[in-house]
């Protein structure tokens, strides 16, 4: 049995923020349980190598959704990372911030959550590389980089092409405004992905006072009456505990944190009963506003080469490795989504309602179960895609069986309000706009899917339904809130109605952020830890 000060639950991006910030005061003893394994691969660090682990089951948790009546009763594949640094380690690294009205909103129902509150946090954990900006940080764990003299030709056409359909570049979009088209920014360094583990863990492995436990399943939380005084775990087929002194922080993500909540007899109570768990506290939230981005995207045929004429052949993928190994440059050091931007499309939107991609490479999407983004298409493509960015269609999670090592049921719920099915339908219309521009057209042979024909309203949203995809940012289902009817956890990250216990990942977003989720989660990370030391000082 371990006894330390704090048991933290799951390596991921918020929970390798916390092991660093914790232990750096070395009369902190803290355990760090992740139930999958080290990060130390060779698909794990190349950037472009999350296309080789999108399935790979010893890295990732491979989840598989409910049908979801909304669309057609198709099931959605949900990739999260089970690996020393949790999806930070499998993910494409794009890094936004998100928008100051984002954190209005988080502000709003948890106070000390505001853009004044967070926008120092993403400064102090940033190591930008591109041109200087008052707001933007340097020197801190987290490398972000710019990709401005590395992206394919191709990326740089999408970008005059957004410029002739009204939308201007935006040098930095985590600056001082977020919208317009622009390169995306990406968590590497030296040619390797920036994981939060690579970024926070790893540096603090090295500390005598954090023991870092890996293939440790988490089972359930242990209270004596209504405090968490530590964890039961399995690891290598043997049952053991660990005991926490000051707390227990679950920092499992946005799948795991609520199902481990409830098989821990928090949660709704209907739910655990039913499942013979003994209910310690009667929480209905817990597993509920599950927020995710839906997107969808155009495959287009083009005139000029793309990507796939240097990833498809078996000697462009050669020529690629060998240029990767020997300068840490080239396609393999990047993501495949290059460019995207954020805009204003609805009339009357006051902040940006939709993201761009632009991907200079194309995969024709196959079924759960191969490797399209390792395999691109034989012929010159390239992807034109988006997604929403407050969605407004919530689903919810729950347990199907007092088995831990059960995954739990996810309804998905997408595409449930008019709201987002009108934005979805505008956001086609505008990848046909972009795609018509002189700068596109150019270089575009054919639209291969959904199709210049599939042009009316019916049809398109018939495509929606079908063809739409998870952009992987699940979060929301441990929601805060100062009120215990409405949310998960306070504004401290204190699980309503326990002690001992903190909720620390995107589960606890009140709503879902403009944008990718790594980096507010990382940010969530820092934050938690601030507020852990300030209250252990009281």
């Amino acid at each position: 049995m371990h006894e330390v000060d704090y048991v933290i639950v799951g390596a991921g991006s918020a929970g390798s923020v916390l092991a660093n910030r914790l232990s750096a005061d070395a009369r902190n003893k803290v355990l760090l349980l992740e139930a999958g394994g080290s990060d130390l691969t060779f698909w794990v660090q190349v950037p472009i190598g999350y296309g080789k682990v999108y399935y790979d089951e010893r890295v990732n948790w491979k989840y598989t959704t409910e049908p979801d009546p909304n669309r057609n009763g198709n099931r959605s594949y949900w990739p999260r990372g089970k690996v020393l640094g949790g999806s930070s380690s499998i993910n494409a690294m794009v890094y936004v911030r998100g928008h100051p009205s984002d954190y209005a909103e988080w502000d709003a129902v948890a106070p000390g959550w505001g853009w004044d509150d967070v926008a120092p946090v993403f400064k102090r954990m940033e190591d930008w590389d591109g041109p200087a900006n008052p707001t933007r940080g340097t020197g801190g764990p987290l490398h972000v980089h710019d990709v401005t003299k590395d992206v394919h030709p191709l990326t740089r056409v999408y970008l005059e092409a957004a410029e002739q359909a009204g939308y201007p570049v935006n040098p930095d979009y985590n600056a001082d405004d977020m919208e317009g088209a622009a390169l995306y920014q990406i968590t590497t360094k030296g040619g390797l992905r920036a994981s939060a583990a690579r970024a926070y863990l790893r540096p603090a492995m090295k500390r005598a006072n954090l023991k870092v436990e890996t293939r440790a399943h988490v089972t359930r939380v242990l209270f004596e009456g209504r405090r968490a005084v530590g964890v039961e775990y399995v690891q290598n087929g043997r049952t053991l505990t660990a005991r926490a002194r000051a707390e227990v922080i679950l920092s499992g993500g946005a799948i795991n944190s609520p199902q481990l909540l409830q098989l821990s007899g928090i949660g709704p109570g209907a739910v655990l009963q039913r499942h013979g768990i003994a209910v310690l506290h009667d929480a209905p939230h817990v597993g509920r506003n599950l927020s995710d981005h839906l997107g969808a995207d155009a495959l287009y045929r083009a005139r000029v080469p793309s990507l796939n004429q240097e990833l498809n052949p078996l000697m462009g993928k050669l020529w690629a490795g060998l240029r990767y190994v020997l300068t840490r440059k080239g396609p393999l050091s990047l993501s495949l989504n290059q460019g995207g931007g954020f805009i204003r499309l609805i009339e009357g939107a006051t902040r940006p309602d939709l993201q761009l991609y632009f991907s200079p490479v194309s995969y024709t999407r196959a079924p759960v179960g191969t490797r399209p983004l390792m395999n691109p298409d034989p012929f010159p493509g390239f992807l034109l895609g988006f997604n929403p960015c407050k969605p407004t269609s919530t689903g919810h999670l729950q347990i199907c069986s007092p088995d831990p090592f059960a995954a739990p049921e996810m309804h998905t719920n997408y595409l449930d309000t008019e709201y987002d099915r009108a934005v979805m339908l505008a956001g086609y219309r505008l990848m046909r706009q972009i795609a018509r521009t002189p700068a596109m057209a150019a270089v575009i042979e054919d639209e291969i899917t959904p199709g210049w024909d599939v042009d009316s309203d019916e049809a398109l949203a018939d495509v929606i339904r079908e063809k739409s995809w998870t952009v992987f940012h699940q979060c929301g289902t441990c929601r805060m809130g100062a009120d215990p009817a409405r949310s998960v956890v306070d504004a401290r990250l204190r699980v309503h109605g326990i002690e001992g216990l903190r909720v620390a990942d995107a589960a606890i977003f009140p709503t879902i952020p403009t944008g990718n989720t790594n980096a507010p989660a990382i940010m969530v990370g820092e934050k938690a830890s601030d507020l852990i030391l300030a209250d252990a000082r009281r």
